[in-house]
């Protein structure tokens, strides 16, 4: 259930908290349309599902997934709602099961040496890196990639534009989730004028 080929195109990933899903259309579409391939709608909020299953319906051609997934009926919830990926903060046994159980490619969250290895015992070479910037950055993310060359990570967490340009730099960096691309009082405005600007000046990260 590792999701390193499903997202092996990707090197940005938008991550949001939509809060009214009845915006999770037209800001996909920005999205999407400024060459993003990937969005994770993290499960923060009311409306995350119903924003899910939105996007799945109207852009069956492209991959919408779901963040802070922390309980195993949640793996349920969001497959049911037309989610391709799966994405966590940490992982346990119990997520691991409920992710080959629904068969849904997952990236599972991992800090520590231990950690990741564990995480490879049980097929996993992608892995979440977060908080990323409170956990050490590029440099601990540097340091891990001597003792475990096969580990790739998907860091989030305190990443800006200028940040994703140093992390992605990594070879051991896959890809790098933006919280920045979709700001929350954009969004509430609905601004996508805006976002989309931003998504636009961003899309040089994925080359």
């Amino acid at each position: 259930m590792d999701a390193s080929n499903l997202l092996r195109q990707e090197r940005t990933v938008p991550v949001v908290v939509i809060d009214d899903a009845d915006v999770a259309i037209p800001l996909a579409e920005v999205l999407f349309e400024a060459g993003f391939g990937a969005i994770e709608i993290t499960l923060r909020s009311s409306g995350a599902l119903q924003a899910i299953k939105n996007i799945a319906a109207a852009f069956p051609d492209n991959c919408v997934g779901a963040g802070s997934v922390r309980t195993a009926d949640q793996f349920r919830q969001i497959r049911d709602a037309g989610a391709r990926f799966a994405v966590s903060p940490g992982s346990s046994d119990i997520l691991l099961d409920a992710a080959a159980k629904h068969e849904m490619p997952f990236v599972p969250g991992a800090v520590t040496a231990s950690e990741i290895i564990r995480l490879q015992e049980r097929g996993y070479t992608l892995v979440k890196f977060f908080p990323a910037e409170l956990a050490g950055g590029t440099a601990m993310l540097n340091a891990l990639g001597g003792p475990l060359p096969e580990a790739r990570f998907f860091p989030t967490g305190g990443i800006t534009p200028a940040l994703a340009k140093d992390y992605l730099a990594l070879p051991n960096v896959a890809c790098v989730g933006g919280t920045w691309l979709t700001p929350a009082k954009l969004l509430a405005s609905c601004d996508f004028k805006s976002i989309a600007k931003i998504a636009h000046d961003a899309a040089g990260l994925n080359t």
